[in-house]
């Protein structure tokens, strides 16, 4: 089940996103960018989400009882699964919202050079967290392919994080090329993504 290289995943995870997350807010109050309130809230998210899997983590070590004989290993299948729930109702919904909210009553983008920064900061984050998910997943990959090591895993938590570092990536560079779009345009649809 889950091992200390779970643990050590999910807190550089969990460090880089509370930290992604404040610089984002951060970036937004000063340029009031929808991209970055966006981007922070799926931080946010992303950050509550090492909270379950670390709680799943330690809801699975509890030692057999009579109403589970065979132990609580599957509490971090559950705990894993909400996260999944987590990532794409909350982080993806929200991020909509913000997004149809914005093309609705768009607001110009102002200071555009923070953002920039800020996505270049959290890009080298999320991706400084995605090497370390990486690096303790090969090892369990073995012989097999990546898609037959996710299938036989026994301890989901690592590529979950692996994953939900890999859409981060692609949302701060999405997140990127509006701002970019925005700025270079000077058209405030842009930022809307």
């Amino acid at each position: 089940m889950a091992t200390d290289s779970s643990q050590k995943t999910i807190f550089a995870a969990m460090g880089a996103n509370l930290a992604i997350a404040i610089t984002k807010f951060i970036a937004a109050f000063i340029t009031n960018s929808s991209a970055m309130i966006s981007e922070g809230i799926h931080s946010l998210v992303d950050t509550t989400d090492q909270l379950l899997l670390l709680l799943g983590i330690s809801m699975s070590q509890k030692p057999a009882d009579d109403s589970h004989p065979f132990g609580y290993g599957q509490e971090l299948y559950f705990w894993t699964f909400i996260v999944a729930i987590f990532i794409f109702s909350i982080g993806g919904g929200m991020s909509i919202y913000q997004g149809i909210t914005h093309l609705i009553n768009p607001s110009p983008l102002e200071n555009p050079i923070w953002n920039y920064i800020v996505l270049a900061i959290a890009i080298f984050f999320e991706g400084f967290s995605w090497t370390i998910a990486l690096k303790e997943f090969l090892p369990t990959k073995g012989k097999q392919n990546f898609w037959q090591a996710v299938r036989n895993s026994k301890d989901p938590t690592v590529f979950t994080i692996l994953f939900e570092d890999s859409a981060a990536i692609l949302g701060l560079l999405v997140a990127l090329i509006g701002i970019f779009l925005g700025h270079l345009f000077d058209n405030v649809y842009f930022d809307g993504k």
